[in-house]
């Protein structure tokens, strides 16, 4: 009888509020416990550090020997470095692009970024489904090529935002109103220079433009101003987020866009803006067809988007399996099944189902920041070698695309 009249109770309770008065009332409570939970496991004044790098990651990074990193830092008094407890020495990444621009006096090979004649180079990372590895892809891919020496940009497009999060922003608390991309493409009088919107972050040569759900707004207005013609390039609502890129072309080498989950406005005008696509793919056969669905549907809205004027010329286009398990008898059915159709389209590495990169995660962050001491050393170097395999092979085309072996 108890049981009943709480039930009965529960039920009266829950009839008193309307559908839209109750996911309010629980957005409100989730955004305040989000708040005291975020409060608790990371202080509210802390700043995200990357940590610092054992000489033979820093001699890894720079494509050099451990011992000529050691030698360096004896001979060259503007190379400096500090000593673990243990008397190892470690570099902060700064320390390490001030070796690399010493080793780019002699050699230009160790400066990777753009030349005369190079382009911005912009990858649209993009799956019609969540759930595929986007944002873990192309915050991992953005991290690496900055480790590496290039002037990177993050784009987050997504208004879930976990790439601004995993960057140090937490969208909810640290981005607010014409914060996003939003703010550079909008179409009324609060439109700003998307410089104004590039945040710093804590990783050098890393910038980030964040999102927050704001973006959303832009797959509101472009309808409306397509249809009352407001202003002179409503039609051109697919070049907006190119010609906002192209305002930074100066202090970039490599944008890297995390697409929305959805085939948007947003996404067409990222896919617009794009050099090169990356399309992550999760090898079940669920994910299969509901990327079937999203290249279906991309093919016959961008044809009408080329027909317009769109710009849809790409140095490369790859597929990426992502969330891969090398032992599973059924994902392997799958990646032969895409090689024999799409061939050199599917890139030769896979994103392998890592503990490594999920334990990193737990702390909100990459396995690039995650030193090797936090986590089993196998397991640790497994997700290396693996993530390191796949952006390798991105780099690769990168420089491809700009006439470089």
């Amino acid at each position: 009888m108890a049981m009943k009249a709480a039930t009965k109770g529960l039920q009266s309770k829950e009839s008193a509020f309307s559908i839209d008065e109750t996911i309010q009332h629980d957005s409100k409570t989730l955004s305040s416990q989000l708040q005291v939970l975020f409060e608790k496991l990371f202080s509210p004044n802390a700043v995200k550090t990357l940590r610092r790098f054992s000489s033979t990651e820093a001699a890894r990074l720079l494509g050099v020997t451990d011992s000529y990193v050691r030698h360096l830092v004896s001979q060259e008094e503007a190379v400096t470095s500090e000593r673990t407890p243990g008397g190892r020495l470690s570099f902060s990444l700064e320390e390490v692009n001030r070796i690399r621009q010493i080793l780019g006096r002699t050699k230009q090979a160790y400066l990777p970024g753009r030349r005369d004649g190079d382009h911005l180079q912009v990858i649209a990372v993009t799956n019609f489904k969540g759930g595929s590895g986007k944002t873990t892809t192309a915050t991992h891919l953005a991290q690496y090529l900055a480790l590496r020496g290039y002037r990177v940009l993050a784009v987050d497009l997504d208004p879930q935002a976990s790439m601004s999060a995993m960057l140090g922003f937490q969208p909810e608390f640290d981005v607010g109103d014409n914060e996003t991309l939003y703010g550079a493409i909008r179409y009324d009088a609060e439109r700003r220079h998307v410089a104004e919107v590039v945040r710093h972050t804590y990783f050098p040569g890393l910038d980030l433009v964040p999102g927050n759900l704001e973006l959303h707004e832009f797959e509101h207005d472009t309808p409306r101003a397509l249809a009352t013609r407001d202003t002179a390039d409503t039609d051109l609502f697919f070049m907006r987020v190119g010609n906002a890129l192209n305002d930074l072309q100066g202090g970039y080498d490599i944008v890297v866009i995390d697409c929305p989950p959805t085939l948007g406005f947003l996404t067409l005008s990222a896919l617009c803006a794009a050099t090169s696509v990356l399309i992550t793919v999760h090898p079940q056969m669920l994910d299969i067809a509901s990327m079937n669905q999203f290249l279906s549907m991309t093919s016959d809205l961008l044809s009408v988007v080329k027909e317009n004027g769109g710009n849809l010329d790409y140095d490369w286009m790859r597929y990426l399996i992502t969330r891969h398990e090398p032992n599973d008898g059924p994902q392997a059915q799958i990646v032969a099944f895409l090689r024999n159709l799409f061939g050199d389209r599917v890139l030769t590495s896979m994103m392998v189902k890592s503990t490594a990169v999920s334990d990193a995660g737990l702390s909100k962050q990459t396995i690039y920041e995650a030193g090797r001491e936090t986590m089993h050393r196998q397991t640790y170097d497994r997700g290396i070698e693996a993530m390191d395999s796949v952006n390798g092979e991105v780099e690769a085309l990168i420089r491809k695309s700009w006439g470089r072996a």
